[in-house]
Parts: structure tokens; sequence; C-alpha cells
């Protein structure tokens, strides 16, 4: 059974960060993509960074310089290193895994940036 375990979310002054860990357990991730999504209040949940199984990397457009994903493929685990946090950035935040008709999430840990 495929577990999915997030920490790291907080609350943070405007211009300060956070590192989002996501832990998955139950099989090898290895040639999975793995990557964290966000929801804002009212909001759709949107991509925010992933890295695919070849090690190829996306990031959404308001996110680029900002934010850096990292992977551990031995230990089937991605991190999200959030710097320059911005109010909007203000959401609950999910781990996902996925590979071809497989998807899971995490339960979500919460972001909140102060202005």
């Amino acid at each position: 059974q495929v577990q999915i375990v997030e920490s790291g979310g907080g609350l943070v002054q405007f211009g300060g960060s956070l590192r989002l860990s996501c832990v998955a357990s139950g099989r090898d991730f290895s040639a999975w993509t793995m990557g964290w999504y966000r929801q804002r209040t009212g909001q759709r949940r949107e991509l925010v960074a992933v890295e695919n199984g070849s090690g190829d990397r996306r990031y959404a457009n308001f996110v680029k310089g900002r934010f850096t994903i990292s992977r551990d493929r031995a230990e089937n685990t991605v991190v999200l290193q959030m710097n320059s946090l911005k109010p909007e950035d203000t959401a609950l935040y999910f781990c996902n895994i996925n590979l071809h008709l497989l998807n899971e999430w995490g339960q979500g840990t919460q972001v909140t940036v102060s202005s």
C-alpha cells in the first residue's frame, strides 16, 4: 500500500523560506514522477514543481527562480525548497507521485505567508 507523508509547512513572513519534504513508501518510486501541487483558497489545484523518472524538472512560471525541487531516489523522497515567499504563495501544498495511470496524493501541508 502506498503511503505519502508530507512535512515542513508553516507560517513565514514575506521574503522568508520554507522547505517541504515528502516521503513515499510502499514500493520503488524511482521511475515515477514526484512533485508538488498547491491549492489556494477558492482556486483549482495547480502544479508547482515536478521531477520525472529521468530527472527532468518542470516548474510553474510563478515559482521559477524562487523554488527548487530535488529528489533522493534511494529514499523515495522529494523536497521543495521555497525561497522569497510571497503572500500569494499561501496555499495547501500537496505531494504527488504518479506513473501512467497510477496517481497518489498526500494529505497536504499548509503554507501561510504573512505580509
